[in-house]
This record gives structure tokens, C-alpha cells and sequence, in this order.
């Protein structure tokens, strides 16, 4: 893997992606550490949605935004390093869409609650969640692959399940629901370290091309 565009700041690359990482992580940790601390919280039958409301909302709130912030340094890494044409463009507006609908997510606080008042938006972003990440799996796999193969593998891997998968949550029986939910989380999770890695991966070879120009 070689990148020998001077215009590559491998610094920004290298944020970008522990920004990522971080964030998945407050992601998983929010969520664990919110279904031990909400009382009669059932992980396999209550959705991620329910641990956002009431009196420990704040926990998965702030894994939302550390989620958010991930979708953010993806976007921002993806722009820097441009590896593709029309469908990386598309990847990025992907990923910058998405953010925009978790923090929509943690800041209308709905979380689908039998709400009446006012206008209930959480169902169609989570309609639009599901069509972005589809389209930003299989729109990124091929600008990843210049990196290795190995990204566009998992990329196209994680379209693969989702594709399958997402559809069936929205029948998935209400007793089973938050495990099958917590699973497609744990795809999207899987793509946004590896594409943070990606980052990372490009930043430091840039930095030894640099260091083997200068001796």
C-alpha cells in the first residue's frame, strides 16, 4: 500500500481514525454499562431505544453522540483521502447523513415510546439508517479495496448481512428483538473500525514513505 500524494496530511488521517475508534467504543460501553444500570432491562427483548428514556437516559445519549462522532471523523477521513470517484463522494454524504440521523435520534428523545405529541420522527430515521448504511457498505467497498483487499472484503461482507438482515428486524417478534437489534449494531461497528483502521493503516504508511524520502 503506497500513497505518495504529498497533499495526504497523515496527522488528520490518524485523528480521524482514533476519533472513530473512540467512538465506537463509547458506543459498545454505553450500551453495556446502560442495560446493567436501567432497572428490568432486558437485552434481548428491549431494544437499544429503551435505554434511552427515563432516568438513566443520559448514558445512552452520550453513546449516540460518541457514535455520532465516529460517522463524523469517517466522513472527514474520507474526504481527505479521496480513493474513489462518484460512489466515494456518495460514501461521504452516506456518512455525514447518518450522523445527522443519531443525533436526531438521541436529541428528539422518542425512542419510539408510544409519543402522540407533536410529530414522532424516530421509525423513518431508523428507515433511513437502514437504507444509508446499505448504500455506504457497498458504495465505499471498492475506493477501500486501493488500501487492501482485505477492507473491501469486510465492506462488502457487512452489505451482505445488513442487506439480509435489517428487513427482518422490522418482523423480528418483540421478545427477540433487542439482541437481533444489538447484532446489526455490532455490523456497523465492525465497518467503522475497520475503515478507522484503514485510516490509521494509510496514515502511517504515508509517514514511512516520508521518513524513507528524507534518509
Amino acid at each position: 500500500m503506497r500513497f505518495s500524494s504529498a497533499s495526504i496530511d497523515s496527522h488528520l488521517l490518524t485523528s480521524c481514525g482514533i476519533i472513530a475508534i473512540l467512538g465506537a467504543i463509547a458506543m459498545v460501553l454505553g450500551n453495556v454499562v446502560g442495560s446493567i444500570v436501567v432497572p428490568d432491562h432486558d437485552w434481548i427483548a428491549d431494544t437499544v431505544s429503551d435505554l434511552a428514556a427515563g432516568k438513566y437516559e443520559i448514558i445512552q445519549d452520550v453513546a449516540l453522540y460518541g457514535y455520532a462522532a465516529t460517522l463524523i471523523a469517517c466522513a472527514i477521513g474520507a474526504s481527505h483521502l479521496h480513493m474513489d470517484g462518484t460512489r466515494w463522494n456518495l460514501g461521504i454524504g452516506s456518512l455525514a447523513l447518518l450522523a445527522m440521523c443519531v443525533v436526531i435520534i438521541g436529541a428528539r428523545n422518542e425512542y419510539g415510546d408510544q409519543d402522540n405529541e407533536g410529530i414522532v420522527i424516530h421509525i423513518y430515521v431508523v428507515y433511513v439508517l437502514g437504507l444509508l448504511f446499505a448504500l455506504l457498505f457497498l458504495l465505499m467497498a471498492r475506493g477501500m479495496a486501493r488500501a487492501a483487499r482485505r477492507y473491501a472484503v469486510i465492506s462488502y461482507c457487512c452489505a451482505a448481512l445488513w442487506i439480509i438482515a435489517a428487513p427482518i428486524f422490522f418482523v423480528m417478534p418483540t421478545g427477540y428483538d433487542g439482541a437481533f437489534e444489538r447484532g446489526l449494531g455490532i455490523i456497523t461497528i465492525i465497518w467503522v473500525t475497520a475503515f478507522a483502521w484503514l485510516l490509521i493503516a494509510v496514515a502511517q504508511d504515508r509517514l514511512t514513505v516520508n521518513s524513507y524520502s528524507e534518509g
